[in-house]
């Protein structure tokens, strides 16, 4: 058979699982995308010619990755119920404005000093695995618009999920100016400061605003006569996500900050309108989509020499950022959060998935300019990313019970049980 032909089947079979996979896996300590991994991992186990390693196919894997982590910040945004206010996303704001630069600070120097990478790229790895993944942590957020399911936990690693994919970018930056090339240091971190910490972000925020108003407004506030019908709330859904990034990228701005925030503006207005249970419905479907693509890739390229480059001090690196770094940063962040109880922050600290964002980060970097230790780069962020999905993925579904149990909440299993007629 084919190898075009039956990559089609194999696709066809693993996007069919994804419509029961999430449902029939609710009980159970493991997630789809382990599931999806280790498909990935078996198939290309098999002599079969598909593209695997992120060198040969740079491109791909950064639009690629590009459009997962896009469509998942439009329906991240979406499902948050929770007005933006400073004092009511303050936990969020934390662990994006605190932990997170806490995270890459930390990270990068033990980059340098345990696997002896040059402060570039050492900045870069620190950047790309430092956010949390708004693609894979669907187990730990808040549920669908107006489900109400919206505690400190699932809120703060909504919110910083849908945050800090936004927020590395200025590190990314950073590490591309620690590169040695013509100019003075001083002037090239001037330029840094100015250009990539203050307007880009300033950009995103104002364009994400305004794109959220403007599209709620053509939506809610327009004549009857053009109207949206709801057959074509999804369509919506990808318009706000397309228009919002382009415009922002084509302004030097911050699309995947503007996005989100277009998303949360666009979600503040009428609040019970069915269009947002739509929207993020298609968005959600989207999102998954791309999820089987990436995972059975992402597990090819493990097999097929992914890791091959990584070493001892590499994955005591990845360990360290996953059972240390991100854990003990986060009970520090939070320490002195009155209204989050100390297993919420012991929760929301050790959540700390990694991701596609993550591999989106590494793979745009690595296009713009050639980083030493590049392949060893590729082989940290992937066991690290490795490392995380399987463990908070097997772990998400019996600590969140747990969680939930104990401030005596309905389990997510039972709140998707029928209700029996009396």
């Amino acid at each position: 058979m084919p190898v075009y032909t039956t990559t089609l089947v194999i696709l066809g079979v693993a996007i069919l699982g994804v419509a029961w996979l999430p449902s029939l896996l609710e009980k159970y300590p493991l997630s789809y995308p382990v599931i999806y991994l280790a498909l990935g991992m078996g198939l290309y186990s098999l002599p079969l010619d598909l593209p695997t390693d992120p060198f040969q196919h740079q491109t791909l894997v950064t639009h690629l990755a590009e459009l997962c982590v896009l469509i998942a910040l439009t329906g991240t945004g979406l499902k948050i119920d929770r007005p933006f206010s400073f004092r009511t996303w303050r936990t969020p704001l934390l662990l994006v404005l605190v932990l997170m630069v806490l995270t890459i600070a930390a990270l990068t120097l033990a980059g340098w000093a345990i696997a002896g990478l040059p402060l570039a790229s050492a900045l870069l790895l620190a950047a790309a695995l430092a956010p949390t993944d708004p693609v894979l942590a669907g187990d730990v957020q808040v549920g669908d618009p107006g489900e109400g399911r919206e505690d400190n936990v699932r809120f703060a690693l909504t919110g910083e999920a849908g945050l800090n994919d936004g927020l590395a970018f200025p590190f990314v930056y950073l590490a591309l100016a620690l590169l040695p090339a013509t100019g003075a240091l001083s002037a090239k971190l001037g330029h840094w400061l100015w250009l990539d910490v203050l307007y880009r972000t300033g950009a995103a925020l104002v364009l994400g605003i305004l794109s959220g108003k403007l599209l709620a407004y053509l939506i809610f506030n327009l004549p009857k006569r053009v109207s949206i019908k709801a057959g074509a709330y999804g369509f919506v859904a990808l318009a706000v996500t397309l228009i919002t990034y382009g415009i922002t990228e084509l302004v030097h701005g911050y699309g995947f900050l503007a996005v989100f925030v277009a998303a949360v503006a666009l979600r503040s207005r009428e609040r019970r309108h069915e269009y947002h249970k739509h929207m993020h419905a298609f968005t959600d479907q989207l999102e998954r989509l791309f999820i089987v693509v990436i995972l059975i890739l992402f597990g090819g390229a493990v097999v097929r020499g992914l890791l091959a480059p990584l070493t001892w001090p590499g994955v005591a690196l990845g360990l360290l950022l996953v059972l240390v770094i991100r854990p003990l940063g986060g009970l520090l962040t939070l320490a002195r959060s009155p209204r989050v109880t100390l297993a919420e922050r012991g929760v929301i600290s050790f959540f700390g998935i990694r991701g596609i964002g993550s591999i989106f980060y590494l793979a745009f970097a690595l296009e713009k300019a050639d980083f030493p230790g590049a392949r060893q780069l590729w082989a940290i962020a992937g066991f690290t990313i490795l490392v995380s999905i399987s463990l908070h993925g097997i772990l998400a579904t019996p600590v969140m019970n747990w969680l939930d149990r104990r401030h005596g909440r309905k389990i997510t299993a039972e709140l998707s049980e029928p209700v029996e007629a009396e």
